[in-house]
């Protein structure tokens, strides 16, 4: 929630305003950020760094990055497979970059190992070769095949009946230090933040925002509810609640509706058969996703997902034991000494994907990232569908949104 101290340096402020249409000398907050996931955070301290500003960070949870930023596969994505013209690519070769840079600077523990995207038929290998095709087209995406000679002497327990195209740019992150890491600089950079804080009503002050936001929450376990106004506002806020901030702003003919694709993650617990890097299986279209991989943590401990299971409820994180089978099926198919055994649920998190029908939820269209300035509203910059690869392109959404505000 909003700290007393902070609510009562607010209140003293601002003891004179009454909350209305009507104009008001100076806003609480120059910027507020409503989501602190890996993306809020990363926009809340490249907000806060502008000299002569005020940034506050809303979050609903009891701190920050619980949600779909801690619930994933924790990859450092190269940016293979969103096309050459979209937002996606953009942001995440961009995010990738900085992500590296800024955790070598900072010692936040990553590792670039790359990783491998393994063909088993003849029309797995042709995916792969529109893949490639497609990186070669796009600048800072190198991919290159591997020969399966290669590829038994570096990793024999992996199987790859028709070809393997190596990424060498993928790695992983540990995204809760990463996190961390954003989380103590935005307030070392004078950032505000309010945690335990669900957004229940957004005002637009003057007319479409001319004059400022009122942004209220209510504390989850008090029922308080605190009011605060802020000069622009970033809806950030993710699998729980983006398209809820979009439908309290727009008029109803732009509201969006969300849709949420659960993905099951299992740990394995034994030490053979090992990898030493990233192993995906080729892409299939329609899949709604990249197929149950093999990623490696920090520790070197191996994982399997996620899959797809597409649910009704953001909060149904209870990993479902019954895909189990399934898993173990597509993972044989790349891993094939893999010990069953040793395979048991994990953790599940949830993807937002974005459309008004059940065809865009589907996984047959490529939904792009929704990153804009509302030109009907002042001062709202609007994050909606905001997937893989959110997490690698967190620092470059940041910049953008910055540029949004101030051209």
């Amino acid at each position: 929630m909003f700290s007393r101290a902070l609510r009562s340096q607010l209140k003293a402020r601002c003891a004179w305003r009454v909350f209305s249409t009507t104009a008001f000398r100076e806003a609480d907050f120059t910027h507020a950020v409503i989501g602190g996931g890996a993306v809020g955070l990363a926009i809340a301290r490249q907000l806060a760094a502008r000299n002569g500003t005020s940034t506050v960070l809303i979050e609903r949870n009891s701190a920050v990055g619980m949600e779909t930023s801690s619930r994933n596969s924790e990859v450092i994505h190269a940016g293979l497979y969103y096309g050459a013209t979209s937002l996606k690519t953009t942001l995440c070769i961009r995010g990738r970059q900085l992500m590296y840079t800024l955790c070598q600077k900072y010692e936040i523990p990553h590792h670039n190992m790359g990783k491998w995207i393994v063909a088993q038929t003849d029309q797995q290998w042709e995916e792969l070769v529109k893949v490639h095709k497609l990186t070669r087209s796009i600048e800072g995406v190198p991919t290159h095949f591997v020969s399966l000679e290669q590829a038994a002497k570096e990793e024999p327990f992996v199987q790859a009946k028709a070809g393997i195209l190596a990424s060498p740019t993928t790695g992983i992150i540990d995204s809760h230090a990463y996190m961390q890491f954003l989380l103590g600089d935005f307030q070392d950079r004078g950032g505000d933040i309010a945690l335990f804080s669900p957004v229940t009503c957004i005002e637009a002050l003057g007319e479409c925002g001319s004059q400022g936001w009122a942004i209220t929450t209510k504390d989850k376990q008090s029922g308080e509810e605190s009011t605060i106004t802020s000069e622009t506002i970033i809806n950030s806020a993710g699998v729980g609640g983006a398209c809820d901030i979009n439908n309290m702003i727009l008029p109803p003919a732009r509201h969006q509706t969300q849709y949420y694709a659960k993905g099951n993650y299992f740990s394995y617990a034994a030490s053979t058969p090992s990898v030493k890097r990233l192993i995906y299986p080729a892409p299939e279209p329609g899949l709604g996703g990249l197929g149950t991989h093999l990623t490696l943590d920090i520790a070197g401990r191996i994982r399997f997902g996620p899959d797809v299971q597409w649910v009704d409820d953001p909060n149904d994180l209870a990993v479902d034991s019954s895909r189990l089978g399934e898993a173990i099926t597509q993972i044989k198919k790349f891993l094939p000494s893999i010990k069953e055994e040793a395979i048991t649920p994990d953790y599940a998190g949830i993807r937002p994907k974005l459309g008004k029908d059940s065809a865009v939820a589907s996984g047959k269209g490529f939904q792009d990232f929704v990153i804009r300035k509302e030109e009907d509203f002042v001062g709202f910059v609007n994050l909606l569908g905001i997937e893989s690869p959110g997490l690698t392109s967190s620092l470059a959404i940041a910049e953008m949104v910055e540029r949004l505000l101030y051209k």
